[in-house]
């Protein structure tokens, strides 16, 4: 569509333009199922003379009006073109909205259990447009009062206070006029209706009593957990306040959970929303339970950072983003219970980052965004998990105490106002001392992560003679940076409940620069049984062992007394894995080894989904068959000495369902969900069901109509999701074309699930029948971006590349579409190479997997 794309150039060019100052936006929801009425009226001051233009995304527009005049209404499906612009304009735009089922715009949800219809918006990057006419970029901040006519029994909610509700002529309906919010940017205005359940809380914070609200569908209430929830929001508060000295900036503050949702959660200013998944109807593990909670204060504190004082371009999304891990993180290690966050951080976050980072699509943590296409693709391990690993590593490198100052004089001189990076390095280079500007050169306008490795080299008492910290690159991103950071020096004890321990006896902490840096500290020092650098995990660094140190970390793995350098020594291990360094086999045996006892949630979390890669992807395939079914056999082998309802034994479960495939013995599975076998602990809860009935598909086991029988007992929305990925789990033809033609082919699924269907769709194991697809799934890029919704063309190029097969023959057709489109959406090429890029991998792995 001619300027949906709005580019960066355009960005400035209206901004040197137009200064807006206040939205009047009036929206009845009462017109229609699939339409609703909208109008902006939008004061704003312009270059008398310019002409410049308006964004909306939606069905129609009826009329425009500039400073009282009806104009021409000149729009082409995305803008809506003014000119003859004064000094001071009034601009009054009446339109028709469309209301979307992709988690975009203005999203319209009807629960299949009692019919009832919810709304909720989700904007960022781009999509307030697609419910009212705006200036959509962000630093056109302003001042946004919302009118809303809805059903009279629903609760309406926005960045401002709830209004009381005043009676229209028509009987149900009624009508909501907020007060105008403080100046913000559009992409964090949000709006919130329907007859959503609600517990009410307040909080005293240094402006005063704060209203708090947590929202959720009705058929959902009798699993929401609010006081938790409440305590959890008041920790935040008072940590992010005292941390910032900085009052929260809104009036009140909502959470509402929300169905259909594209991520994890939304920061919309007072008005947070987040995925319903996060209001937990069955038993989930302990990882998700503090996953939540990180969410929550993730978006707590964008309320400082993002809403308070927001980046002037999306070239500084990374700030927003990666600012909020790090000071959620923190506020989760120092003010909750989930005291061990960053060892949490550094297993699951960090993997994510480092995957991203050597993907042929990786860019400096400051990205060159050009377009809104550019951000799109943008919300990656590198905005988020990369950028706040570099910014804990700034910690480290100017002291907690001053980069807190920094922060505190960032936000008094910014706020309400739009910031690039150079705002905030100023401040803290006021604060710290340290010239900073080498450092974001070297962490944050370079790509890439480097390689850590300890030359260790003894006398022949065995005594350290020569100590050396040797840093490299990847080819094509040759940067040398500076580490703050530990080393670990650690003894082999007899005893514990491992049969030995893994004790520190030692910790230096140095500053590594250059290619070699020399450790003097340990010359004449007995060499440790096991020497880890980046112990503590301050730096972004991928690790390698000494050879001695690699042999007692393989032999003592479990032996560690404490989770953080245990997840350190296995990450280096699944690096060394995914370079073709250790077999795959190799790296399954450890881990193995590792889960009997493992209590730590995340890392278990983090070792099933490298443990699944490793043997179906990473195996020669002439191993994989036979490693499969040993690593199955002893996953239940663990499983049923699990302690009874622990979160390893609901792990281990959930892992053997998904690596079940054709022609394993289904027997136990079938008997667990049937009732015939049992696991003590174990709850047969709704959502467990459908992981053992999803295991049964995934072999080719089920009996007929059993779906359905069990979509019955659950027919949520989440058990509409949960059907469709078990019947694209089945590994045949039939099965896997149903879910292509429902997903790929056809239009109208929302988008969580065309999600469903993908994950099935690609689900891991017997994978024959995803041959004809590779031919297909290439043919159909061609045409995807038909489907006009990112998130939809998202989904499906991600969801539905039948990586599976992890062949020669598939990252052939994967580069052949590349060379052959060169002209392709540079979003899309993008979104095809990160498929290519794995499978690339995963087959040096299986050479690898071959020769040991």
């Amino acid at each position: 569509m001619p300027g949906k794309n709005l580019t960066r150039v355009e960005a400035q060019e209206r901004a040197a333009l137009v200064s807006a100052d206040a939205y009047a936006v009036e929206l009845d929801l009462t017109t229609s199922e699939t339409t609703f009425a909208t109008t902006s009226t939008i004061a704003f001051d312009a270059t008398e003379g310019a002409s410049t233009f308006v964004d909306f995304l939606g069905e129609s527009v009826e009329k425009v009006t500039l400073n009282g005049e009806v104009v021409e209404t000149a729009y082409d499906g995305s803008r809506i073109a003014i000119g003859g612009l004064a000094a001071h304009n009034e601009l009054r735009i009446e339109a028709t909205g469309r209301y979307m089922n992709t988690g975009e715009g203005l999203h319209r949800f009807v629960d299949p259990v009692d019919g009832e219809v919810y709304l909720y918006s989700q904007f960022e990057v781009p999509d307030s447009r697609r419910m009212y006419p705006v200036f959509e970029q962000p630093d056109l901040k302003a001042r946004f009062s919302f009118t809303v006519t809805a059903p009279s029994h629903w609760q309406v909610l926005s960045n401002s206070p709830t209004p009381e509700p005043s009676a229209t002529d028509r009987d149900g309906v009624a009508t909501w006029v907020f007060a105008p919010t403080q100046p913000i940017s559009s992409y964090i205005t949000a709006l919130v209706a329907g007859p959503y359940d609600v517990v009410r809380d307040t909080l005293t914070s240094r402006k005063g009593e704060i209203p708090l609200g947590i929202f959720c569908r009705k058929s959902l209430t009798q699993f929401l957990d609010a006081d938790n929830l409440f305590d959890l929001t008041k920790r935040g508060f008072e940590f992010f306040e005292a941390e910032f000295d900085q009052p929260y900036p809104f009036e009140k503050y909502d959470q509402i959970f929300t169905p259909e949702y594209n991520m994890g959660a939304m920061e919309n200013a007072g008005c947070v929303t987040f995925n319903e998944m996060y209001v937990f109807r069955s038993k989930v593990t302990d990882a998700i339970v503090e996953r939540r909670a990180l969410t929550v204060l993730h978006e707590l504190a964008h309320m400082w950072f993002g809403n308070l004082v927001t980046m002037k371009w999306w070239n500084d999304l990374w700030l927003n983003e990666s600012f909020a891990e790090w000071a959620s993180t923190t506020c989760q290690a120092e003010a909750t219970e989930w005291t061990e966050a960053w060892t949490t951080f550094g297993t699951h976050e960090k993997d994510w980052a480092y995957r991203q980072d050597q993907l042929s699509s990786t860019h400096p943590i400051v990205a060159p965004i050009r377009d809104l296409e550019d951000v799109e693709v943008n919300f990656d391990g590198i905005t988020y998990a990369k950028g706040a690993s570099v910014l804990k590593q700034l910690v480290a490198y100017v002291g907690r105490e001053p980069f807190r100052d920094g922060l505190r004089a960032y936000f008094a001189k910014h706020q309400w106002g739009n910031t690039t990076l150079d705002d905030l390095l100023d401040e803290l280079e006021a604060t710290s001392g340290r010239d900073l500007r080498t450092w974001s050169k070297a962490w944050l306008e370079t790509a890439g992560v480097n390689t850590l490795r300890p030359v260790i080299e003894v006398d022949d008492r065995g005594r350290i003679s020569s100590a050396v910290i040797e840093q490299t690159y990847a080819k094509g991103f040759e940067t040398i940076r500076p580490h703050r950071l530990a080393i670990g020096l650690y003894a082999v004890e007899l005893g514990g409940a491992a049969g030995s321990r893994l004790v520190r006896t030692g910790r230096l902490e140095i500053d590594l620069t250059g290619e070699r840096t020399e450790v003097p500290e340990l010359i004449g020092r007995s060499q440790p049984d096991l020497v880890l650098v980046n112990d503590d995990d301050l730096t972004y660094a991928k690790l390698r062992l000494d050879e001695r140190s690699m042999s007692t970390a393989i032999e003592h793995v479990r032996g560690f007394e404490s989770s953080l350098p245990k997840s350190l020594v296995l990450a280096s291990a699944w690096d060394m894995t995914r370079d073709a360094e250790m077999s795959a086999r190799t790296f399954a045996e450890l881990v193995l080894e590792v889960l009997p006892g493992e209590t730590d949630s995340t890392l278990l979390r983090t070792l099933f989904a490298q443990l699944a890669t490793a043997v179906n992807l990473y195996t020669a395939p002439e191993n994989r068959d036979e490693t499969r079914r040993a690593t199955l056999a002893r996953l239940w082998e663990i499983a049923k000495a699990a302690e009874p309802g622990s979160d390893a034994q609901l792990q281990l479960v959930t892992a053997a369902a998904g690596m079940t495939t054709t022609g394993d013995d289904t027997a136990y599975l079938r008997g667990l969900l049937d009732g015939s076998e049992s696991l003590d602990g174990l709850a047969l809860d709704t959502d467990m069901r459908w992981t053992l009935l999803t295991g049964l598909a995934g072999a080719n086991a089920l009996e007929d109509g059993e779906i359905e029988a069990e979509l019955d007992r659950d027919p949520t929305a989440t058990g509409q999701e949960r059907a469709a990925r078990a019947r694209a789990s089945v590994p045949t033809a039939q099965a896997k074309e149903a879910a292509w033609k429902a997903a790929v082919t056809e239009d109208g699924l929302s988008n969580s699930i065309v999600d469903a269907y993908g994950l099935g769709f690609g689900r891991l194991g017997d994978v024959a029948a995803l041959e004809p697809f590779v031919a297909r799934y290439h043919e159909v890029l061609d045409t995807v971006q038909d489907k006009g919704s990112m998130a939809l063309i998202e989904s499906i190029v991600a969801g539905f590349y039948p990586r599976g097969l992890a062949s020669a023959e598939l990252r052939d057709a994967t580069q052949a579409w590349l060379d052959s489109h060169p002209d392709a959406p540079d979003a899309l090429r993008r979104l095809v190479s990160e498929n290519r890029d794995p499978i690339t991998r995963a087959l040096a792995a299986q050479e690898r997997d071959a020769q040991a």
